[in-house]
């Protein structure tokens, strides 16, 4: 038997919470699926909390404020307590009907982790270009070989989680964390609904602070574990045009310049003063990777409530 946990972060979504939690409750049955459905509400100011009561079954996780969709995905992947975890958004664009399809192509290529690909959007055109800009640039920045890595609906297993905090916007990129970590990633094409009630969460500032955990998930890709080699190597190159500027402003004190005229020598000190500098970083944030693995991250938002209610 599957046991599957369906984690739903949800802001403000009164219009959809009803419904939605209808459609997996179906797909779960029908499956027979050993099953839990947590809903994350992440500071809703609307009636969705009232609404939520009246559901069975449900695992309801509310935040004390608005922390974002990340926070919530990550409070209710904690709480999940089964093998596979499905994460879909609250506004009823993802398909539960997906859920056996990313379970069955997870068990016959024995994948960690499937990412849904919303091939055809129901978007409007500027979302649709926004998302397709961000895709190309991850793409080239952190190359985890996923087409639509903004899709929610995707399925874990449990064990991809251990140790593992979610921050910011990096929800966008578990997959790319999880590959850095050895876990395999698959992808399928899944169904795309267009939303029908409610409103949209996605503005610029999400695509902005998306696009700088892209650089963050980057960095800590390439150099997690050896933050020394990227700032040590650049303040090494740094130091070496800093030395050759010398060489450059010593030839030049030979040949009975006057050096008060020149920039070579303000150019030397700078140059080898950043060297240093960056190379004494570098050994900073190596020791602070090596304190970071070695202790206890705490959260970066705060639970008000859970309550939970048997079918």
């Amino acid at each position: 038997m599957v046991k599957l946990s369906v984690v739903v972060p949800i802001f403000n979504e009164e219009e959809n919470i009803v419904a939605l939690h209808q459609e997996i409750d179906e797909v779960c049955r029908k499956e027979n699926y050993e099953y839990e459905i947590i809903f994350v509400d992440d500071g809703s100011t609307d009636s969705t909390y009232e609404l939520a009561k009246q559901l069975k079954p449900l695992k309801y996780i509310r935040m004390r404020r608005n922390f974002g969709q990340t926070a919530a995905m990550d409070a209710g992947i904690k709480a999940a307590q089964n093998d596979y975890i499905i994460t879909m958004d609250g506004d009823r664009q993802n398909d539960p009907t997906d859920i056996p399809r990313l379970i069955a192509f997870a068990r016959e290529k024995e994948l960690d982790v499937v990412s849904g690909w919303r091939k055809n959007r129901k978007d409007t055109l500027m979302k649709k270009f926004t998302s397709r800009g961000a895709n190309l640039l991850r793409g080239m920045i952190v190359k985890d070989h996923i087409h639509d890595s903004g899709c929610s609906l995707k399925l874990y297993k449990k064990e991809c989680f251990q140790k593992v905090n979610l921050y910011g916007e990096m929800h966008r990129f578990i997959p790319a964390l999880l590959e850095i970590k050895g876990f395999s990633v698959g992808e399928i094409i899944v169904n795309h609904r267009p939303r029908t009630a409610g409103k949209t969460k996605y503005n610029w500032k999400r695509t902005f602070k998306g696009f700088v955990d892209m650089i963050s998930v980057w960095f800590w890709n390439r150099f997690a574990v050896r933050p020394l080699h990227l700032l040590g190597g650049m303040g090494i190159v740094s130091f070496l045009i800093g030395l050759l500027f010398g060489i450059w402003s010593i030839i030049l004190f030979i040949m009975g310049a006057n050096l008060s005229g020149y920039m070579q020598p303000i150019l030397t000190v700078f140059f080898i003063v950043i060297g240093v500098l960056l190379f004494v970083f570098g050994l900073m944030a190596d020791m602070l990777t090596k304190i970071y693995y070695g202790s206890k991250i705490d959260d970066s938002y705060s639970i008000k409530d859970i309550f939970e209610q048997k079918d």
